[in-house]
């Protein structure tokens, strides 16, 4: 369509600019005709006068036809032979425009032919100072057209023809190359979304993703469907370049998070099963112990003394009371990990909670030999937070370090005060963690010297707690023997 609209404006623009220099020479030709003209009758021109005249002068210059016209338009005298006249009248309206001067070409009707319209040359037909008529002159007749179309028709199809495939071929070109490479980005992102595999390697330029190795306390905390944790907004998709090139930048991205979550679900699918093996393993001793001595029970009942009696069902009583704790602590765990508990936040004095859960342990530690200690400075502010929670976590780390301190070590609960916020370390002198159990200290249980650490449940339950408060956990290694926790609460 382009090209074809292109060569008819060459055409019709090739043509108007010829009919505007053949006017334009030729414009004078109907005034110096008139100049040779006998004296018109005051009357009006009369039919049949000057039908000579007109011949002789369209044998001088066989493309011009020559009209005389009334002062209406009718067409009163001419040389057309007889049956080629198509219209008895001339519109007068492109002669007073080529009268005025107006700018050229100026097409007027051709006498010859129904619709047809020629330039022409005009002038007006004076006697006594009235208008008697005008000197119509057809400029390219009949005769012009047919040895033009004769000799150049041909020509001129064949060129129109050549220019319209020649520009055909280099806008189909054009066109294929600018589809090309406006696509090649829209094509490359298909095949990278064809391409997406959850498991597989992150995508060139995409944000690189902590492996399952990675250090719990170095991974971010991520919001995951169905979880608690949200991860924080990497930057945003680039804004340079073009739509397809941002919806690209956003794409890599959005398979890095999904990535990124995957594993960590998967590595929270494995940490849970492990807790629940480790629960098991955690049941299944008090349980058969419970079950051994009820068994004892039922089958010696008669021949059991009051004190054996007695003895075996202390014993039963305190396995039972382990298995109590152990399921009150997944109660307690599951209800956090899924917020159904929320902490209600009050002001009250860290260094009273500190020394009411020193009275609760005081026994325990006497008679373990250990010691407990408290180093505050002289004035500590207020903290905000919840009462309950943060009492559960400062007993859970007191249990853990009395479990795993030997006789004669020390407990101390330090107290340091800094700026918006107040941080308290819990240390022991036990026998502390090793390097390749600090990593997922928080996620999984794990042994210490082929004994269980409180490090399923009741670290993982503090890890929570402080969690919901907007704070975390930590396991400093500072060099100093034992293990030393230390998180931060907000101050009033």
């Amino acid at each position: 369509v382009c090209s074809g609209t292109s060569a008819w404006l060459q055409l019709r623009s090739t043509r108007m600019h010829g009919q505007e220099v053949v006017q334009g020479l030729s414009r004078d030709v109907a005034e110096s005709i008139v100049r040779e003209l006998p004296p018109v009758d005051p009357a009006g021109p009369r039919a049949g006068t000057l039908r000579d005249l007109f011949s002789r002068l369209m044998m001088v210059n066989p493309s011009v036809e020559v009209y005389l016209l009334d002062p209406d338009g009718r067409i009163v005298d001419h040389a057309a032979p007889e049956g080629r006249l198509r219209r008895d009248r001339v519109d007068l309206r492109p002669v007073r425009r080529l009268l005025d001067g107006e700018p050229l070409p100026i097409p007027g009707d051709d006498p010859r032919s129904v619709d047809g319209r020629k330039v022409f040359s005009a002038a007006p037909l004076m006697a006594d100072g009235r208008l008697t008529g005008y000197l119509y002159v057809v400029l390219l007749g009949e005769a012009h057209d047919l040895i033009a179309a004769r000799g150049s028709a041909g020509a001129v199809l064949k060129t129109a023809l050549w220019s319209i495939g020649l520009v055909a071929v280099l806008c189909l070109a054009a066109g294929l190359v600018a589809f090309t490479l406006i696509t090649w980005p829209l094509r490359r992102l298909t095949e990278t979304v064809r391409q997406f595999d959850v498991d597989g390697p992150p995508l060139a330029g995409a944000t690189a993703l902590a492996g399952d190795s990675a250090p719990a306390q170095a991974r971010a905390p991520e919001r995951l469907a169905g979880s608690r944790r949200v991860a924080p907004s990497s930057a945003d998709p680039p804004g340079g370049g073009d739509e397809i090139a941002v919806l690209d930048g956003a794409y890599r991205q959005l398979v890095a998070r999904i990535g990124e979550q995957w594993r960590d679900l998967a590595r929270q699918d494995r940490e849970r099963r492990e807790l629940i093996a480790s629960v098991s393993h955690d049941l299944r001793t008090p349980l058969s112990s419970l079950h051994g001595f009820l068994e004892t029970l039922l089958l010696k009942d008669a021949t059991l003394s009051v004190d054996e009696r007695r003895r075996y069902l202390a014993v039963a009583l305190e396995q039972s009371g382990k298995v109590g704790v152990l399921a009150g602590s997944l109660f307690e765990l599951a209800r956090l990990e899924y917020d159904v508990v929320q902490p209600e936040r009050e002001a009250f004095s860290m260094t009273d909670l500190i020394q009411d859960v020193f009275q609760r342990f005081e026994l325990t530690a006497a008679a373990k030999s250990i010691t407990l200690r408290a180093d505050f400075p002289a004035r500590v502010p207020p903290v905000v937070a919840d009462l309950g929670m943060i009492e559960r976590v400062l007993a859970n780390l007191l249990d853990n370090g009395l479990r795993h301190t030997p006789r004669g070590g020390a407990i101390t609960v330090s107290l340091v005060p800094r700026d918006d916020a107040l941080t308290v370390m819990v240390a022991d002198t036990g026998p502390g963690i090793a390097d390749d159990l600090r990593a997922a200290i928080f996620e999984r249980p794990f042994d210490v010297g082929g004994v269980r650490r409180g490090g399923g449940l009741g670290l993982r339950i503090v890890h929570r707690m402080l969690e919901l408060h907007g704070s975390r956990i930590e396991l400093l290694d500072d060099g100093r023997p034992g293990a030393c926790f230390v998180f931060t609460l907000a101050v009033a």
